[in-house]
């Protein structure tokens, strides 16, 4: 583990070392979280990756579902890319504007490499040659109830703006698995509204539940040239279907193959 972490340390300070991060990214930090976070994401998720090979040495637009009640998904994503991809990365999260304005937590996640969720962060991020992550359902994602575990809620346009303007290609991911993090009780949107934060999702349990989680990576989709960041809604439409609907794939396959908490204890 030592000697892999060596070679990821050697990437990732080669390729984010020599200049100061604006957003505040230290690869040095980043590391050292990737260290704490890799026993959780290799042994207590047992986090298995699928089609690594569709990711090439340049920046994407990585769009992803959103599951879990808590955004555990995000860090996991973020740890496949920096250690399991070919050309390791530091993925930058979007983050919403409560997490950069919370004390501890708010410097922790700029250091790992999260940038808050604006559109000129985006935009300059993807031509600086970063890879972006992305989740269109923003907190509707993680805040369904049970029954709609794993269905798409309906996607913000603003990344598909985005991926034209900057010319990147959209890079299609489905997490299954973190649905079970946390079994869902009840939405407290009363007190989410108090303490000014999106979403409340109150679960029966504190500590996520042992789910395996498998990150399937589709083909990168590379939207039209003649495509305007600035096109009308309608134009946008199409290409907004079509993203929802290979994600939808990704999921429905993985759900298929899904591996549960039960099958991880008799082994």
């Amino acid at each position: 583990m030592f000697k892999k972490f060596e070679a990821i340390e050697r990437e990732l300070q080669n390729r984010y070392g020599k200049n100061r991060d604006p957003w505040g990214l230290e690869p040095k930090r980043a590391v050292a979280d990737l260290k704490v976070i890799w026993p959780l994401y290799q042994y207590y998720f047992n986090v298995q990756v699928h089609g690594k090979e569709h990711v090439k040495n340049k920046p994407y637009m990585v769009v992803s579902n959103h599951t879990g009640q808590v955004p555990i998904d995000a860090m996991l994503i973020c740890t496949a890319f920096a250690t399991e991809i070919e050309n390791p990365r530091i993925l930058r999260p979007l983050i919403e504007r409560f997490l950069t304005s919370l004390p501890f937590l708010g410097r922790w996640s700029s250091e790992g490499g999260a940038v808050l969720g604006d559109r000129l962060n985006c935009l300059n991020l993807l031509k600086r040659g970063e890879s972006v992550l992305v989740f269109p359902e923003g907190v509707k994602g993680i805040a369904k109830n049970t029954k709609d575990h794993y269905k798409l809620q309906r996607f913000t346009r603003g990344f598909l703006r985005m991926a034209i303007a900057s010319e990147a290609e959209i890079l299609p991911i489905a997490v299954i698995g973190a649905e079970e993090f946390f079994p869902y009780v009840v939405h407290l949107k009363k007190l989410a509204k108090f303490f000014k934060i999106p979403a409340l999702p109150l679960s029966a349990n504190l500590i996520p539940l042992p789910s395996p989680i498998d990150i399937y990576i589709g083909e990168p989709y590379s939207l039209p040239k003649g495509l305007s960041p600035e096109a009308l809604d309608e134009e946008l439409e199409p290409h907004l279907i079509l993203i929802e609907q290979k994600i939808q794939q990704l999921t429905e396959y993985g759900l298929k193959n899904r591996r549960t908490i039960l099958q991880r204890l008799k082994q």
